[in-house]
C-alpha cells in the first residue's frame, strides 16, 4: 500500500507537469500556486491564449477553455466539465456541465449547472443562478438573478439586447399536486425568430417574477415590481396589480391543458433549437484544425441542448403521470434545411454570417423552425385534457422511454 505522502507528492509532481504543459502551450498562468487542475483534465483542450488567473479550479476530462478565454478575474472560480469558448469571461463562482460561446461572459460568483447554454455575448453581472437555461445571443442578465428552467431570445445586437433587470426570479417550482412539479419552463421570445437576430428586444424588470411555465412576446416590457403570473404577448407594456388570496388550497386546482400546450411548445423550441446547431451551425464550420476550438465548444451546445430536452421531458412526464392524463408521443418533424450552408475554407465568424443573410433566408429560416417546433404534438392533446383528482397512475399503454430527435419522444 502507498504512504499517503508519497501519493500526496505523486500530486503534486502530476499538477507541476500539467502546469508546465499549458505554459509551454501559451496557456498564461498568473499564480501556479493558487491554480489547479485535477487529475482527468487534458491539458491539450486549455487553448493557446487563455489567462488562469488565481484561484482556478479545472475538474473533469470534458472540460475546455478557448483561445483568449480568461478565467478567474474578479476571484476563485471552478469550471467542472463545463466547455468555454473563444474570449469567454468567467469572473468567479462555479461553472458545472455548461457551455459558453464566443465572448459570453458570466460575473463574480456565478452558480452555472448543468443544462445550461450562453450563446455569443450573452452576458450576466454578479450573483446570477442559471439551471437548465439557455440564453441565446446578446442576452444580458442583471445581479442576484435565479432563473432555472427557461430559453430567453429577442434583440438584434450588443447594444439592442434583451434584458432581465438585477433582483429577478423565474419561479420554476409549484406545490400542487402529490409533491409539487416542475413541469414549469418559460419562454421569453422564441427560438425560430430569435436565433435570426431581427426581433425587438425583451426587458423583463428588476426586482420581479414569473410564475412558470409562462410566455413572453418580443418587443414586450414588464415593469419591475411584480410577479407575472400570465401570458405577456408582444409589444405590451405590462404591470399587473398585487393581488390577495386566501382560500381553500385545493391540490389538482391548475389548468392541465395550458401547462401541457406550454410544454409542449418549449420542448418544440428547444428541439428547433439543436436542429439549427446540427444542421446550420455545425456544419459551417470547416474541418480545418484553425477552427477546431468553435467546433467543439458548438458540438458541446448541441450535446447540452439534448439534455435540456430530456430534462422536460421528464418533467412533463411526472405532472402527467401524476394526474393520470393521456401522455402524447411526441414525433418531431425533420424537414430539409432550406438555407444554403456550405462551409468554406474561412470560416465566417457566425454573427456576422446571420446578420448577412436576405429577407427571404430569414423567412424560409423562420418557417423551417416553426414547423419542427410545431410538430411535436397536435394542438388538440392540450384542448382534450381533464383532470381525474383521484387517479395517480398513468393510463395503460403509455410508454415512458425518451428518444431523441427525429423519432417519436415518448413522454
Amino acid at each position: 500500500m502507498k504512504n499517503p505522502l508519497d501519493a500526496e507528492a505523486d500530486l503534486r509532481a502530476n499538477l507541476e507537469a500539467k502546469l508546465n504543459i499549458l505554459e509551454a502551450n501559451g496557456v498564461t498562468v498568473i499564480d501556479r500556486r493558487q491554480t489547479y487542475l485535477d487529475e482527468a483534465v487534458d491539458e491539450s483542450r486549455i487553448c493557446h491564449g487563455a489567462v488562469l488567473y488565481p484561484g482556478t479550479r479545472l475538474v473533469g476530462a470534458r472540460t475546455f477553455v478557448g483561445p483568449g478565454a480568461k478565467v478567474g478575474i474578479e476571484g476563485p472560480a471552478v469550471l467542472e466539465n463545463t466547455m468555454i469558448g473563444e474570449n469567454t469571461e468567467v469572473a468567479s463562482g462555479y461553472l458545472k456541465e455548461a457551455v459558453m460561446l464566443r465572448n459570453a461572459r458570466v460575473g463574480s460568483n456565478a452558480h452555472v449547472r448543468v443544462g445550461t447554454l450562453l450563446e455569443e455575448e450573452a452576458s450576466t453581472a454578479h450573483a446570477v443562478g442559471l439551471k437548465h437555461t439557455v440564453l441565446m445571443s446578446f442576452v444580458t442578465m442583471g445581479s442576484l438573478i435565479n432563473f432555472c428552467d427557461g430559453l430567453i431570445s429577442g434583440g438584434r445586437s450588443r447594444r439592442e439586447h434583451t434584458e432581465v433587470g438585477s433582483g429577478f426570479i423565474h419561479f420554476n417550482y409549484t406545490p400542487r399536486g402529490q409533491s409539487g412539479d416542475k413541469a414549469t419552463p418559460s419562454l421569453i421570445g422564441d427560438v425560430a425568430h430569435g436565433v435570426f437576430l431581427r426581433q425587438p428586444r425583451i426587458f423583463l424588470g428588476g426586482l420581479s417574477g414569473i410564475i412558470g411555465p409562462q410566455r413572453v412576446g418580443f418587443g414586450s416590457f414588464t415593469i419591475a415590481g411584480q410577479v407575472l403570473r400570465r401570458e405577456v404577448p408582444a409589444n405590451r407594456v405590462v404591470g399587473d396589480v398585487p393581488r390577495k388570496v386566501d382560500r381553500k388550497f385545493y391540490a389538482s386546482a391548475e389548468a392541465p391543458s395550458r401547462i401541457l400546450k406550454l410544454n409542449l411548445q418549449y420542448i418544440g423550441q428547444l428541439t428547433a433549437l439543436q436542429t439549427w446547431y446540427r444542421e446550420v451551425r455545425l456544419p459551417r464550420i470547416p474541418a480545418s484544425p484553425q477552427y477546431g476550438h468553435i467546433r467543439v465548444v458548438t458540438q458541446a451546445a448541441s450535446e447540452l441542448l439534448s439534455v435540456c430536452i430530456d430534462e422536460r421531458v421528464d418533467r412533463l412526464r411526472e405532472f402527467l403521470e401524476e394526474r393520470g392524463l393521456p401522455i402524447p408521443s411526441l414525433s418531431f418533424a425533420n424537414p430539409a434545411c432550406p438555407l444554403r450552408i456550405e462551409p468554406n475554407s474561412q470560416y465566417s465568424d457566425h454573427i456576422e454570417w446571420i446578420m448577412g443573410l436576405s429577407h427571404v433566408e430569414v423567412e424560409m429560416g423562420v418557417s423551417w423552425l416553426q414547423s419542427i417546433a410545431d410538430s411535436g404534438a397536435p394542438a388538440s392533446w392540450a384542448r382534450s385534457l381533464t383532470v381525474n383528482p383521484r387517479s395517480t397512475s398513468p393510463p395503460r399503454g403509455c410508454a415512458t422511454s425518451p428518444a431523441r430527435r427525429g423519432r417519436p419522444k415518448d413522454i
